[in-house]
């Protein structure tokens, strides 16, 4: 889920919603996303999908940071559209996948924003239409989620509207917004090292799954990474590389271009996203420079990881 800043509107009329709608099929395609449920709301957007060989967090980047472009050039504003980072939720696939495409399908009529599910049957921004075959999605993943309803299109469907139809006296289901099971034992300074479809997943995020879900994440994250690293405070982590490339912290703020302030920048976003599992925004006052350059300079800094690991593990005060 992406929700604008100070949930402030997203989308102020059909040309933004065609824009964006536009946007994620073709990062749907390209970069080889799986999606099965979507549905865009005034001020937020909510995705289901499987992913592939790109990490997600490089989809996503790709698919917020174009449209936020478009809608500022459209709408002659500056500044940041979406608040903060994208949440998302990694899901045990069964029992939960139908469900939150229901669940995500009807948020239109949980919002009000449309009267009745004939109304959602012909709604262009969600792809409950496509579903239904009301609508041509060519990205949307429609037969994963019609074969669970019977094996001829046509029944299927059917049969999936009335699966969507029970749904609607149901409710917001806290029990499908994920977070809780994952934070006992370790937590997510843990789980931040955990690969799944290539992705590497943040700090924010949370898991919905059973005990037997979230204890099998545990057991790969064990075999991935025998010996996890313990969490480490950002003051250490700049403490660490300024001593390292003999700058003060003070000059990181100061806006500097210097060479070695430059790479200590690179070193510290490194550590603190990757290995610290801190968000972005946490690192704006301390290094002197916007998020979308602190998410560039970890980018950087990863080429030279082995070096900033070796910096984090000296104990160099």
């Amino acid at each position: 889920m992406v929700r604008g800043i100070e949930r402030r509107n997203i989308f102020r009329d059909d040309q933004d919603r065609d824009e964006f709608v536009r946007r994620l099929g073709a990062v749907t395609t390209t970069r080889g996303l799986t999606l099965y449920a979507w549905a865009l709301l005034p001020n937020h957007v909510h995705l289901l999908l499987r992913t592939g060989a790109t990490p997600l967090a490089r989809a996503m980047r790709s698919l917020l940071t174009g449209y936020a472009g478009a809608f500022n050039r459209r709408h002659r504003r500056h500044g940041h559209l979406f608040q903060n980072r994208y949440k998302s939720i990694v899901v045990e696939e069964e029992p939960y996948l139908l469900e939150l495409v229901r669940y995500i399908h009807l948020n239109p009529l949980r919002a009000k924003g449309l009267p009745d599910l004939r109304a959602l049957d012909r709604y262009p921004y969600t792809g409950h239409a496509g579903l239904l075959g009301r609508r041509r999605v060519p990205w949307q993943d429609t037969g994963t989620i019609l074969g669970r309803f019977a094996p001829r299109a046509r029944r299927a469907r059917v049969a999936y509207r009335e699966f969507v139809a029970a749904g609607i006296p149901q409710g917001r289901r806290a029990d499908l917004q994920g977070g809780g099971l994952i934070r006992r034992r370790g937590g997510w300074a843990a789980v931040q090292v955990l690969r799944r479809g290539r992705e590497q997943y943040a700090a924010d995020e949370r898991v919905l799954g059973s005990s037997a879900f979230v204890e099998a994440l545990h057991r790969e994250i064990a075999a991935q990474h025998p010996d996890p690293r313990p969490p480490i405070s950002l003051d250490t982590i700049l403490q660490r590389v300024c001593t390292t490339l003999g700058i003060p912290p003070t000059a990181l703020q100061e806006g500097s271009r210097r060479s070695s302030v430059c790479r200590a920048r690179e070193g510290i976003a490194y550590l603190a996203l990757e290995v610290g599992g801190y968000p972005g925004p946490r690192l704006v006052s301390r290094l002197g420079v916007r998020p979308p350059s602190i998410y560039k300079a970890a980018q950087r800094g990863r080429q030279a990881r082995n070096e900033w690991d070796r910096v984090l593990k000296s104990g160099k005060k």
